[in-house]
């Protein structure tokens, strides 16, 4: 008979050559269980999803009792669902009013694609900048903003009419002219291994894309619902973005995404043509209902509250000769080691010993930690400890 790895293989498509492989059995808070039983401290979140752990009790709840209900009715906007208009309000009220209006999507990915048409739709322009080194999906639109050719060389020709700069660069401000559309960035860039803003380029950012014109679009698919902090990352370095896309996190385990912006903005997609943009799984009513739920429990326990906290005793915790450097927005983190080659050594024997990281798309010298943001303490030093007997391990690779 064959094994369920050998069934994945055969039957489910693959993304890598070189993938974990890793049987999941189960999942509960901090911990994901492998078919054997053996606990893995969840130090990844699914890249900075399962920010309220694994089966968060109050989120299940919400779900059940929407099963109860109803699933999928009819195409996104043509019914009106009380999960959908319980999550838009409530999340409506932690933002600025001119972040009011919601349309909802499925992924992050959709999100950004949204986004573009919506740019180029409310503008009547078509250059759409980006910054160098970010990720902002993977499908047609999304792989267009990125600008590495490794990435985007096989699936040429991309969207036309996209331009890149450089990542906190002031002087590359000056491309954004009124030509442009949008300007589209993470505010903290996540797949080059945790880059911050720095030297005011936020500010400077909003204050070009003012003088032109241009929209201001944060993707705020990893960094939002309190991954930095604060609740989204925009608040954390005071910088208000026209629209605000978001994911992730967002669905506390479930799938879903929205892009957030005015009402006027969004009302480009109501004619001219009509149907401007059409999803047909777009806000599904369980996905909404997880999604209320998780913002809730963020808010009612103050989780976001004790992040900075932890982010923190990370720091105080990660000492050792291999690393070069640890950076982050709340837990947000990346660790860089000081040679290329202890990454592989690091990210396996950690795997090993009971706990999950994970690389970086555009950054060959660090590891990802980006846990549910209801790690304890106690869990944070168990962590680090195996986090430094990781990284004893693969120093001693190249001693010998």
């Amino acid at each position: 008979m064959s094994s369920l790895r050998d069934l994945f293989i055969r039957h489910v498509g693959q993304t890598s050559e070189f993938s974990m492989k890793f049987e999941v059995s189960h999942a509960d808070g901090m911990y994901i269980y492998d078919r054997n039983g053996k606990a893995h401290l969840d130090l990844n979140s699914g890249i900075s999803v399962s920010s309220l752990g694994h089966r968060h009790p109050k989120v299940i709840a919400a779900i059940k009792r929407q099963l109860d209900k109803h699933m999928h009715t009819m195409v996104y906007g043509e019914h009106i669902q009380q999960p959908q208009i319980e999550f838009a309000q409530l999340l409506s009220k932690q933002l600025d009013p001119q972040l009011s209006n919601v349309y909802f999507v499925m992924t992050g990915s959709e999100a950004i694609e949204v986004a573009m048409k919506l740019a180029r739709r409310q503008t009547g322009r078509y250059e759409i900048i980006s910054c160098s080194g970010a990720y902002h999906g993977s499908t047609q639109g999304a792989e267009a903003l990125r600008s590495d050719d490794d990435f985007t060389r096989a699936f040429l020709p991309g969207i036309p009419g996209i331009r890149h700069i450089n990542f906190n660069e002031l002087s590359d401000l000056s491309k954004i002219t009124k030509r442009t559309a949008a300007v589209i960035l993470e505010p903290v860039q996540a797949e080059s291994g945790v880059r911050l803003p720095e030297n005011g380029y936020l500010e400077g950012l909003r204050q070009k894309c003012t003088e032109t014109n241009t929209l201001l679009i944060f993707d705020e698919i990893q960094t939002g619902f309190g991954r930095t902090g604060h609740l989204f990352a925009h608040k954390k370095y005071n910088v208000l973005p026209d629209v605000l896309l978001i994911a992730k996190s967002m669905g506390a385990g479930m799938p879903i995404g929205a892009v957030v912006t005015s009402r006027d903005i969004l009302g480009a997609f109501l004619k001219n043509p009509t149907l401007g943009h059409i999803t047909t799984f777009g806000g599904h009513p369980v996905s909404t209902a997880a999604a209320a739920a998780g913002l809730k429990v963020l808010l009612d326990d103050r989780i976001v509250e004790g992040v900075l906290e932890k982010e923190q005793l990370f720091h105080d915790l990660l000492k050792h000769k291999i690393i070069e450097e640890v950076r982050s927005s709340g837990l947000m983190m990346a660790v860089q080691l000081t040679k290329r080659k202890y990454l592989k050594h690091v990210v396996s024997k950690t795997f090993e010993q009971g706990a999950l990281i994970d690389y970086f798309l555009f950054n060959d010298k660090s590891f990802r930690l980006a846990p549910p943001l209801i790690i304890s303490k106690v869990e944070i030093k168990k962590a680090c400890n195996i986090l430094l007997q990781a990284m004893d391990y693969a120093l001693d690779q190249y001693r010998r």
